[in-house]
Protein backbone atom coordinates (compact mmCIF):
# COMPACT_ATOMS: atom_id res chain seq x y z
CA UNK A 1 0.00 0.00 0.00
CA UNK A 2 2.38 2.26 1.21
CA UNK A 3 4.60 1.23 -1.98
CA UNK A 4 2.38 2.05 -4.43
CA UNK A 5 1.05 5.26 -2.59
CA UNK A 6 5.03 5.90 -2.99
CA UNK A 7 4.88 5.52 -6.81
CA UNK A 8 2.03 7.21 -7.79
CA UNK A 9 2.92 10.51 -5.78
CA UNK A 10 6.57 10.47 -8.14
CA UNK A 11 4.54 9.69 -11.14
CA UNK A 12 2.20 12.74 -10.60
CA UNK A 13 5.54 14.79 -9.59
CA UNK A 14 7.08 13.67 -13.24
CA UNK A 15 3.76 14.75 -14.71
CA UNK A 16 3.86 18.27 -13.18
CA UNK A 17 7.25 19.01 -14.28
CA UNK A 18 6.94 17.74 -17.87
CA UNK A 19 3.72 19.89 -17.84
CA UNK A 20 5.81 22.80 -16.79
CA UNK A 21 8.63 22.39 -18.85
CA UNK A 22 6.31 21.63 -21.87
CA UNK A 23 4.03 24.99 -20.99
CA UNK A 24 7.50 26.66 -20.83
CA UNK A 25 8.65 25.20 -24.53
CA UNK A 26 5.73 26.53 -26.09
CA UNK A 27 5.06 29.87 -24.40
CA UNK A 28 8.97 30.77 -25.26
CA UNK A 29 8.12 29.39 -29.08
CA UNK A 30 5.43 31.53 -29.16
CA UNK A 31 7.43 34.76 -27.83
CA UNK A 32 10.23 34.08 -30.10
CA UNK A 33 7.56 34.44 -32.62
CA UNK A 34 5.62 37.38 -31.35
CA UNK A 35 8.97 39.13 -31.02
CA UNK A 36 9.94 38.33 -34.31
CA UNK A 37 6.54 40.21 -35.92
CA UNK A 38 6.93 42.68 -33.69
CA UNK A 39 10.33 43.48 -34.69
CA UNK A 40 9.79 43.32 -38.21
CA UNK A 41 6.65 45.31 -37.92
CA UNK A 42 8.25 48.09 -36.07
CA UNK A 43 11.36 48.18 -38.70
CA UNK A 44 8.49 48.28 -41.62
CA UNK A 45 6.94 51.40 -39.84
CA UNK A 46 10.02 53.35 -38.85
CA UNK A 47 11.47 52.84 -42.21
CA UNK A 48 9.64 56.20 -43.99
CA UNK A 49 9.31 59.36 -42.56
CA UNK A 50 11.35 61.95 -40.71
CA UNK A 51 10.31 63.29 -37.47
CA UNK A 52 13.54 65.01 -36.50
CA UNK A 53 12.56 68.54 -38.11
CA UNK A 54 9.28 68.22 -36.28
CA UNK A 55 10.40 66.67 -33.23
CA UNK A 56 13.38 69.54 -33.02
CA UNK A 57 10.81 72.37 -33.13
CA UNK A 58 10.10 74.86 -29.57
CA UNK A 59 6.59 73.49 -30.09
CA UNK A 60 6.84 69.74 -29.50
CA UNK A 61 6.15 68.47 -26.26
CA UNK A 62 7.88 69.22 -23.26
CA UNK A 63 9.85 66.18 -21.39
CA UNK A 64 11.97 66.25 -17.96
CA UNK A 65 14.45 63.14 -17.39
CA UNK A 66 14.42 62.95 -13.98
CA UNK A 67 17.72 60.81 -13.15
CA UNK A 68 18.05 60.08 -9.33
CA UNK A 69 21.81 60.10 -8.39
CA UNK A 70 23.54 58.61 -5.23
CA UNK A 71 27.16 58.29 -4.91
CA UNK A 72 27.54 58.77 -8.35
CA UNK A 73 30.66 60.61 -8.21
CA UNK A 74 33.09 58.54 -10.69
CA UNK A 75 30.54 59.00 -13.23
CA UNK A 76 28.09 61.97 -12.61
CA UNK A 77 29.87 64.70 -15.08
CA UNK A 78 30.25 62.39 -18.28
CA UNK A 79 26.47 61.11 -17.49
CA UNK A 80 24.97 64.87 -17.30
CA UNK A 81 27.01 65.67 -20.33
CA UNK A 82 25.59 62.76 -22.34
CA UNK A 83 21.91 63.89 -21.29
CA UNK A 84 22.77 67.43 -22.19
CA UNK A 85 23.20 66.18 -26.27
CA UNK A 86 19.94 65.01 -26.95
CA UNK A 87 18.75 66.17 -30.32
CA UNK A 88 15.81 67.66 -28.86
CA UNK A 89 14.47 71.16 -28.19
CA UNK A 90 11.76 71.43 -25.02
CA UNK A 91 13.35 68.92 -22.46
CA UNK A 92 14.69 69.50 -19.32
CA UNK A 93 17.59 67.35 -17.36
CA UNK A 94 16.93 67.28 -13.77
CA UNK A 95 19.40 65.58 -11.41
CA UNK A 96 17.90 64.58 -8.15
CA UNK A 97 20.68 64.19 -5.56
CA UNK A 98 19.48 61.68 -2.97
CA UNK A 99 21.80 62.86 -0.28
CA UNK A 100 24.82 61.32 -1.90
CA UNK A 101 27.92 60.86 0.91
CA UNK A 102 30.59 61.38 -1.91
CA UNK A 103 30.93 63.96 -3.92
CA UNK A 104 28.22 63.61 -6.60
CA UNK A 105 27.05 66.81 -5.97
CA UNK A 106 30.44 69.06 -5.62
CA UNK A 107 31.53 67.86 -8.76
CA UNK A 108 27.98 68.79 -10.66
CA UNK A 109 28.55 72.26 -9.00
CA UNK A 110 31.67 72.55 -10.20
CA UNK A 111 31.49 71.18 -13.61
CA UNK A 112 28.35 73.15 -14.78
CA UNK A 113 28.69 76.30 -12.49
CA UNK A 114 25.72 75.66 -10.77
CA UNK A 115 24.35 78.60 -8.24
CA UNK A 116 21.64 77.39 -5.27
CA UNK A 117 18.40 79.52 -6.62
CA UNK A 118 15.51 80.53 -4.49
CA UNK A 119 12.46 77.95 -4.26
CA UNK A 120 9.75 77.72 -2.51
CA UNK A 121 8.58 74.73 -1.29
CA UNK A 122 5.04 73.27 -0.49
CA UNK A 123 4.26 73.26 3.13
CA UNK A 124 2.40 69.76 2.71
CA UNK A 125 5.75 68.04 0.99
CA UNK A 126 5.20 64.69 1.30
CA UNK A 127 8.53 63.53 -0.22
CA UNK A 128 12.21 63.74 1.81
CA UNK A 129 13.09 67.42 2.59
CA UNK A 130 14.96 69.65 -0.40
CA UNK A 131 18.42 70.92 0.72
CA UNK A 132 18.44 73.23 -2.44
CA UNK A 133 17.68 73.38 -5.90
CA UNK A 134 20.61 74.89 -8.46
CA UNK A 135 20.59 76.56 -11.58
CA UNK A 136 23.87 77.53 -13.90
CA UNK A 137 23.74 81.07 -15.12
CA UNK A 138 24.94 79.90 -18.43
CA UNK A 139 22.98 79.44 -21.37
CA UNK A 140 24.76 76.43 -22.48
CA UNK A 141 23.23 74.47 -19.44
CA UNK A 142 20.16 76.28 -19.31
CA UNK A 143 18.29 72.81 -19.51
CA UNK A 144 19.87 71.50 -16.26
CA UNK A 145 18.51 71.65 -13.08
CA UNK A 146 19.55 69.88 -9.66
CA UNK A 147 17.99 68.80 -6.72
CA UNK A 148 19.67 68.32 -3.67
CA UNK A 149 17.66 66.42 -1.09
CA UNK A 150 18.12 64.10 2.23
CA UNK A 151 18.12 60.18 1.55
CA UNK A 152 15.09 58.70 0.73
CA UNK A 153 15.70 56.24 -1.92
CA UNK A 154 15.46 55.89 -5.25
CA UNK A 155 11.20 55.80 -5.46
CA UNK A 156 10.98 59.18 -3.70
CA UNK A 157 14.00 61.01 -5.44
CA UNK A 158 12.16 59.97 -8.79
CA UNK A 159 8.41 61.11 -6.98
CA UNK A 160 10.51 65.01 -6.02
CA UNK A 161 11.27 65.18 -10.13
CA UNK A 162 7.60 64.55 -10.65
CA UNK A 163 6.42 66.68 -8.14
CA UNK A 164 8.41 69.86 -9.27
CA UNK A 165 8.41 68.97 -13.33
CA UNK A 166 5.91 71.11 -15.22
CA UNK A 167 6.46 68.64 -18.50
CA UNK A 168 4.07 66.46 -19.93
CA UNK A 169 5.98 63.93 -20.20
CA UNK A 170 8.64 62.51 -17.72
CA UNK A 171 11.75 59.88 -18.53
CA UNK A 172 12.98 58.01 -15.15
CA UNK A 173 16.25 56.68 -16.14
CA UNK A 174 19.35 55.49 -13.88
CA UNK A 175 21.91 58.57 -13.58
CA UNK A 176 24.36 56.14 -14.60
CA UNK A 177 22.83 55.21 -18.24
CA UNK A 178 24.06 56.81 -21.25
CA UNK A 179 21.49 57.99 -24.23
CA UNK A 180 21.78 57.83 -27.72
CA UNK A 181 20.98 61.54 -29.40
CA UNK A 182 18.50 60.28 -31.00
CA UNK A 183 16.68 59.06 -27.73
CA UNK A 184 13.88 61.46 -27.28
CA UNK A 185 12.87 61.86 -30.74
CA UNK A 186 11.82 57.96 -30.31
CA UNK A 187 10.47 58.07 -27.50
CA UNK A 188 7.87 61.26 -28.79
CA UNK A 189 7.44 59.28 -31.60
CA UNK A 190 5.85 56.76 -29.70
CA UNK A 191 3.82 58.76 -27.35
CA UNK A 192 2.42 60.43 -30.74
CA UNK A 193 1.85 57.64 -33.32
CA UNK A 194 -1.19 56.53 -31.59
CA UNK A 195 -4.93 57.71 -32.18
CA UNK A 196 -7.29 55.00 -30.87
CA UNK A 197 -5.18 54.96 -27.52
CA UNK A 198 -4.00 56.75 -24.88
CA UNK A 199 -0.04 55.91 -25.05
CA UNK A 200 0.70 55.90 -20.90
CA UNK A 201 4.24 54.79 -20.99
CA UNK A 202 6.93 53.91 -23.04
CA UNK A 203 9.98 51.65 -22.16
CA UNK A 204 12.60 50.41 -24.52
CA UNK A 205 15.69 48.17 -24.77
CA UNK A 206 19.08 48.31 -21.87
CA UNK A 207 22.08 47.31 -23.89
CA UNK A 208 25.41 46.76 -21.82
CA UNK A 209 27.92 49.44 -21.89
CA UNK A 210 30.77 47.43 -20.09
CA UNK A 211 33.77 48.24 -21.83
CA UNK A 212 32.44 50.21 -24.34
CA UNK A 213 34.56 53.73 -25.34
CA UNK A 214 32.60 57.01 -23.87
CA UNK A 215 33.96 60.28 -25.18
CA UNK A 216 32.60 63.51 -23.94
CA UNK A 217 29.36 61.76 -22.71
CA UNK A 218 28.85 60.15 -26.51
CA UNK A 219 29.16 56.38 -27.74
CA UNK A 220 32.18 56.36 -29.51
CA UNK A 221 32.81 52.08 -29.86
CA UNK A 222 30.72 49.52 -28.75
CA UNK A 223 32.70 46.68 -27.34
CA UNK A 224 31.63 43.37 -26.14
CA UNK A 225 32.55 43.33 -22.38
CA UNK A 226 35.76 42.00 -21.18
CA UNK A 227 34.51 40.45 -17.60
CA UNK A 228 33.13 37.56 -18.30
CA UNK A 229 30.04 38.24 -15.67
CA UNK A 230 29.19 40.90 -17.88
CA UNK A 231 28.97 39.10 -21.04
CA UNK A 232 26.53 36.36 -19.06
CA UNK A 233 24.31 39.51 -18.59
CA UNK A 234 24.59 41.05 -22.31
CA UNK A 235 23.28 37.46 -23.14
CA UNK A 236 20.53 37.31 -20.80
CA UNK A 237 19.66 40.95 -21.51
CA UNK A 238 19.31 40.53 -25.39
CA UNK A 239 17.57 37.78 -24.60
CA UNK A 240 15.02 39.26 -22.15
CA UNK A 241 14.46 42.29 -24.09
CA UNK A 242 15.05 41.61 -27.78
CA UNK A 243 12.55 38.47 -27.39
CA UNK A 244 10.65 38.38 -24.31
CA UNK A 245 9.79 42.04 -23.48
CA UNK A 246 9.47 42.58 -27.36
CA UNK A 247 6.62 39.78 -27.36
CA UNK A 248 4.61 40.70 -24.33
CA UNK A 249 4.40 44.64 -26.32
CA UNK A 250 2.93 42.90 -29.57
CA UNK A 251 -0.09 42.00 -27.45
CA UNK A 252 0.55 45.15 -25.25
CA UNK A 253 0.36 42.86 -21.79
CA UNK A 254 3.79 44.54 -21.20
CA UNK A 255 3.94 44.42 -16.69
CA UNK A 256 7.26 46.12 -16.73
CA UNK A 257 9.34 48.82 -18.10
CA UNK A 258 13.13 48.47 -16.90
CA UNK A 259 14.16 51.52 -14.57
CA UNK A 260 16.63 52.77 -16.28
CA UNK A 261 14.70 54.04 -19.56
CA UNK A 262 11.23 54.49 -18.79
CA UNK A 263 8.93 57.59 -19.94
CA UNK A 264 5.78 58.39 -18.77
CA UNK A 265 2.59 60.32 -19.06
CA UNK A 266 3.09 62.57 -16.22
CA UNK A 267 -0.66 62.97 -15.42
CA UNK A 268 -1.41 59.39 -15.58
CA UNK A 269 1.67 59.08 -13.25
CA UNK A 270 0.72 61.28 -10.65
CA UNK A 271 -2.54 59.96 -10.40
CA UNK A 272 -1.80 57.23 -9.12
CA UNK A 273 0.35 58.30 -6.82
CA UNK A 274 3.91 58.01 -8.28
CA UNK A 275 6.23 55.27 -7.45
CA UNK A 276 5.61 53.19 -4.09
CA UNK A 277 8.34 54.42 -1.95
CA UNK A 278 7.54 51.18 0.12
CA UNK A 279 9.03 48.61 -2.55
CA UNK A 280 12.07 48.31 -4.35
CA UNK A 281 10.20 47.17 -7.47
CA UNK A 282 8.84 50.48 -8.06
CA UNK A 283 9.85 50.22 -12.17
CA UNK A 284 7.08 47.34 -11.90
CA UNK A 285 4.76 48.54 -9.45
CA UNK A 286 4.69 51.74 -11.60
CA UNK A 287 3.07 49.71 -14.75
CA UNK A 288 0.78 47.78 -12.57
CA UNK A 289 -1.03 50.99 -11.09
CA UNK A 290 -1.21 52.85 -14.42
CA UNK A 291 -2.54 49.69 -15.65
CA UNK A 292 -5.15 48.88 -13.29
CA UNK A 293 -5.61 53.01 -13.23
CA UNK A 294 -7.02 53.19 -16.99
CA UNK A 295 -8.50 49.87 -16.84
CA UNK A 296 -10.78 50.85 -13.82
CA UNK A 297 -11.22 54.28 -16.40
CA UNK A 298 -12.06 51.83 -19.35
CA UNK A 299 -10.10 54.39 -21.04
CA UNK A 300 -8.54 52.67 -24.18
CA UNK A 301 -4.57 52.76 -23.54
CA UNK A 302 -1.25 51.24 -24.64
CA UNK A 303 2.27 50.88 -23.51
CA UNK A 304 4.89 50.99 -26.25
CA UNK A 305 8.06 49.66 -26.69
CA UNK A 306 10.97 50.95 -28.43
CA UNK A 307 13.71 47.91 -29.71
CA UNK A 308 16.24 50.47 -30.99
CA UNK A 309 19.48 50.57 -28.77
CA UNK A 310 18.76 54.10 -27.42
CA UNK A 311 20.13 53.72 -23.67
CA UNK A 312 23.28 52.31 -22.31
CA UNK A 313 24.04 51.04 -18.66
CA UNK A 314 26.75 49.44 -16.50
CA UNK A 315 25.89 46.49 -15.53
CA UNK A 316 27.71 44.55 -12.07
CA UNK A 317 31.35 42.62 -12.86
CA UNK A 318 31.03 41.53 -9.28
CA UNK A 319 29.32 38.46 -8.08
CA UNK A 320 28.51 39.48 -4.81
CA UNK A 321 26.84 43.18 -6.61
CA UNK A 322 24.89 40.74 -9.01
CA UNK A 323 23.64 39.09 -5.66
CA UNK A 324 22.21 41.67 -4.34
CA UNK A 325 21.00 43.55 -7.17
CA UNK A 326 18.65 40.11 -8.15
CA UNK A 327 17.99 39.53 -5.23
CA UNK A 328 16.23 42.73 -4.50
CA UNK A 329 14.43 42.38 -7.93
CA UNK A 330 12.86 39.10 -6.90
CA UNK A 331 11.63 40.63 -3.51
CA UNK A 332 10.20 43.72 -5.67
CA UNK A 333 8.71 41.25 -8.17
CA UNK A 334 6.89 39.30 -5.07
CA UNK A 335 6.01 42.42 -2.80
CA UNK A 336 4.45 44.09 -6.44
CA UNK A 337 2.73 40.24 -7.54
CA UNK A 338 1.34 40.20 -3.86
CA UNK A 339 -0.23 43.57 -3.94
CA UNK A 340 -1.84 43.22 -7.08
CA UNK A 341 -2.85 39.71 -6.48
CA UNK A 342 -6.18 40.19 -7.02
CA UNK A 343 -5.55 40.79 -10.71
CA UNK A 344 -4.52 36.49 -10.67
CA UNK A 345 -6.79 35.14 -13.59
CA UNK A 346 -9.32 37.92 -13.21
CA UNK A 347 -10.90 38.85 -16.59
CA UNK A 348 -11.87 42.09 -15.19
CA UNK A 349 -8.44 42.42 -16.81
CA UNK A 350 -8.04 41.09 -19.68
CA UNK A 351 -4.73 39.75 -21.34
CA UNK A 352 -3.00 41.71 -17.60
CA UNK A 353 -5.24 39.21 -15.87
CA UNK A 354 -5.56 36.17 -17.65
CA UNK A 355 -2.21 35.81 -19.41
CA UNK A 356 0.37 38.45 -18.21
CA UNK A 357 0.01 37.94 -14.39
CA UNK A 358 0.24 34.15 -14.66
CA UNK A 359 2.77 33.75 -16.40
CA UNK A 360 4.61 36.36 -14.03
CA UNK A 361 3.44 34.39 -11.04
CA UNK A 362 4.81 31.11 -12.38
CA UNK A 363 7.59 31.80 -14.70
CA UNK A 364 9.29 34.93 -13.26
CA UNK A 365 8.39 34.50 -9.61
CA UNK A 366 7.83 30.06 -9.28
CA UNK A 367 10.66 28.79 -11.55
CA UNK A 368 13.26 29.69 -9.75
CA UNK A 369 12.42 28.13 -6.66
CA UNK A 370 11.12 25.23 -8.22
CA UNK A 371 14.24 24.92 -9.83
CA UNK A 372 16.18 25.44 -6.10
CA UNK A 373 13.85 22.94 -4.16
CA UNK A 374 14.11 20.66 -7.37
CA UNK A 375 17.35 20.14 -7.15
CA UNK A 376 17.49 18.81 -3.72
CA UNK A 377 14.46 16.68 -4.46
CA UNK A 378 16.92 14.95 -7.59
CA UNK A 379 19.86 14.09 -4.38
CA UNK A 380 16.98 12.77 -1.97
CA UNK A 381 15.82 10.54 -4.74
CA UNK A 382 19.51 9.52 -5.83
CA UNK A 383 20.06 8.46 -2.16
CA UNK A 384 17.02 6.63 -2.37
CA UNK A 385 17.46 4.86 -5.50
CA UNK A 386 14.24 5.76 -6.16
CA UNK A 387 15.23 8.67 -9.30
CA UNK A 388 13.62 7.90 -12.62
CA UNK A 389 16.94 8.35 -14.45
CA UNK A 390 15.54 7.53 -18.22
CA UNK A 391 13.38 11.08 -17.34
CA UNK A 392 15.92 12.86 -15.60
CA UNK A 393 18.30 12.60 -18.50
CA UNK A 394 15.83 13.17 -20.88
CA UNK A 395 13.93 16.43 -19.43
CA UNK A 396 17.41 17.75 -18.69
CA UNK A 397 18.71 17.36 -21.78
CA UNK A 398 15.22 18.70 -23.41
CA UNK A 399 15.49 21.93 -21.86
CA UNK A 400 19.52 22.39 -21.88
CA UNK A 401 19.17 22.17 -25.97
CA UNK A 402 16.40 24.35 -25.47
CA UNK A 403 17.81 27.20 -23.12
CA UNK A 404 20.69 26.82 -25.79
CA UNK A 405 18.64 27.34 -28.94
CA UNK A 406 16.29 30.81 -27.78
CA UNK A 407 19.62 32.31 -26.61
CA UNK A 408 21.25 31.57 -30.19
CA UNK A 409 17.97 32.49 -32.07
CA UNK A 410 17.99 35.87 -29.69
CA UNK A 411 21.81 36.48 -30.80
CA UNK A 412 21.32 35.86 -34.25
CA UNK A 413 18.13 37.97 -34.02
CA UNK A 414 19.73 40.86 -32.82
CA UNK A 415 22.65 40.49 -35.01
CA UNK A 416 20.38 41.05 -38.09
CA UNK A 417 18.48 43.63 -36.71
CA UNK A 418 20.71 46.05 -35.39
CA UNK A 419 24.38 43.96 -35.62
CA UNK A 420 25.74 45.89 -32.75
CA UNK A 421 28.65 43.34 -32.32
CA UNK A 422 30.09 43.15 -36.00
CA UNK A 423 33.07 41.19 -34.99
CA UNK A 424 32.75 37.00 -35.75
CA UNK A 425 34.74 36.42 -32.64
CA UNK A 426 32.57 38.53 -30.62
CA UNK A 427 29.28 36.42 -31.50
CA UNK A 428 31.32 33.65 -30.90
CA UNK A 429 32.20 34.21 -27.48
CA UNK A 430 28.28 35.28 -27.03
CA UNK A 431 27.25 31.62 -28.30
CA UNK A 432 30.07 30.03 -25.91
CA UNK A 433 28.03 31.97 -23.07
CA UNK A 434 24.59 30.44 -24.12
CA UNK A 435 26.31 27.38 -23.97
CA UNK A 436 27.76 27.21 -20.83
CA UNK A 437 24.98 30.07 -18.90
CA UNK A 438 22.59 27.13 -17.59
CA UNK A 439 25.62 26.00 -15.56
CA UNK A 440 28.11 28.68 -14.99
CA UNK A 441 25.59 31.92 -14.42
CA UNK A 442 22.30 30.56 -14.27
CA UNK A 443 22.71 28.86 -10.80
CA UNK A 444 23.30 32.37 -9.59
CA UNK A 445 20.28 34.00 -10.72
CA UNK A 446 18.34 31.58 -9.34
CA UNK A 447 20.07 31.42 -6.04
CA UNK A 448 19.87 34.99 -6.40
CA UNK A 449 15.69 34.99 -6.76
CA UNK A 450 15.69 32.30 -3.43
CA UNK A 451 17.26 34.55 -1.58
CA UNK A 452 15.21 37.23 -2.08
CA UNK A 453 12.21 35.22 -1.82
CA UNK A 454 13.30 34.33 1.69
CA UNK A 455 14.35 37.98 3.08
CA UNK A 456 10.79 39.14 1.81
CA UNK A 457 8.77 36.30 3.25
CA UNK A 458 10.35 35.65 6.79
CA UNK A 459 10.46 39.32 6.90
CA UNK A 460 14.61 40.01 7.13
CA UNK A 461 15.50 43.82 6.89
CA UNK A 462 17.39 44.40 3.75
CA UNK A 463 17.54 47.72 1.71
CA UNK A 464 18.73 48.60 -1.82
CA UNK A 465 22.67 47.32 -1.85
CA UNK A 466 25.03 49.44 -3.44
CA UNK A 467 26.40 48.87 -7.55
CA UNK A 468 29.82 50.03 -6.95
CA UNK A 469 30.77 52.10 -10.28
CA UNK A 470 34.11 51.65 -12.57
CA UNK A 471 33.28 54.14 -14.75
CA UNK A 472 33.57 54.18 -18.57
CA UNK A 473 36.57 53.67 -20.78
CA UNK A 474 37.67 56.30 -22.08
CA UNK A 475 38.82 56.65 -25.89
CA UNK A 476 43.13 57.09 -26.12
Amino acid sequence: MDSTFFDITLEYINIVFLMFTVILFTLFTIMGYLSTRNSIHYRKKNSFGDLSKIMASPLSPSITIIAPAYNEGLTIVENIRSLMSLRYVNYEVMVVNDGSKDDTLQKMIDAYDLEKIDFKIDPNWKNKPIRGVYKSPHRAFSKLTVIDKENGGKSDALNTGMALSTSRYVGCIDVDCLLLPDALLHVVKSFYQRSEKRVIAVGGVIRVANSCIIEGGQLEEIRLPKNWLARFQLLEYTRSFILGRMAWGRIDSLLIISGAFGFFDREIALEVGGYDTGTVGEDMEIVFKMRRHMHDRREPYTIEYIPDPLCWTEVPEDVKILVNQRDRWARGNLETLFKHKDMFFNSKYGRLGLLSYPYWFFYEWLAPLMEFFGFFTIILFMYLGILNWDFFIAITAMVYVFSIMFSFYAILWDVYSYNEYKKTKDILILMFCAIVEPIAFHPIVVWSAVRGNYKKLFKIKSGWGSQVRKGFAKAT
